[in-house]
This record gives C-alpha cells, structure tokens and sequence, in this order.
C-alpha cells in the first residue's frame, strides 16, 4: 500500500538509443525532429506511463502494442492515420486495446501527450 509520485521535472530523460524495445530507425528519426519522452510508471500498481514531446508535424507511423493503452492529449493536437481519422485536442483522450494498429501526427503546435499501459512499452512497426 502506499503512492509513488512521479514529478517530470526531476525525471531524466533517457537514452532512447540503448532501449531493447524501440525500432532503431524510429528512435533515431525521433531523435532527429527533437520528440522526447520521459517514463514515469515502470510497474507500480501494474501500471506503466510517459510523458511525451512532438515537434509540429511529426509523425509517428502505424504500429501496434500487444498491450492496451489510454492516450491523452494534454497540449496541442493529433491527427490519426488512416481513412477517417479523428483530430484530438487538449484533453481528449482514446483508448486502444492490443494488437490495434495506429499511428499519428503532431498536430501546427506540436503536442504533448501521456500514455498509460498495462505492460511495458513494446512496439511492432506495420
């Protein structure tokens, strides 16, 4: 029992480039447009969270997680791909169960968003 605080600030980031479960190619074009994120939640309570930075444009391609996951928007906007897609803005959110595939795009102001997953994030480029 108990909480655990996570306050960004004091968060570091981390180096994307030594991480087992990220596309290389994706972290390094990530890298190159100044996205950024900062983990929070590694496990406590089941739980496992970022926060994350997306320069204006930016998009980040179609891919799926073997685990669900709730998306809010806290600044800025996003466009999901594919046929239909809606436009999210600050503080709407989606959820997404395993195995789905999506992708989006930063919005003219760029966005900031934060992910809550039931497992570690794992992703599979489609």
């Amino acid at each position: 029992m108990g909480a655990t605080y996570f306050v960004v600030e004091d968060i570091e980031f981390p180096d994307e480039a030594a991480s087992p479960t990220a596309p290389r190619g994706l972290v390094e074009e990530a890298q190159r447009s100044g996205a950024r994120r900062k983990y929070l939640a590694r496990g406590e309570g089941g739980f496992f969270s970022q926060v994350s930075w997306f320069p204006a444009g930016y998009t980040v391609p179609m891919h799926r997680h073997d685990h669900d996951e709730l998306i809010m928007v806290v600044e800025g906007s996003l466009t999901m791909l594919g046929e239909g897609g809606p436009t999210l803005r600050a503080l709407d959110s989606m959820v997404l169960t395993g195995g789905h595939e999506y992708g989006f795009t930063a919005g003219p102001d760029g966005m900031t968003i934060t992910t809550v997953r039931t497992a570690p994030s794992a992703a599979t480029l489609t």
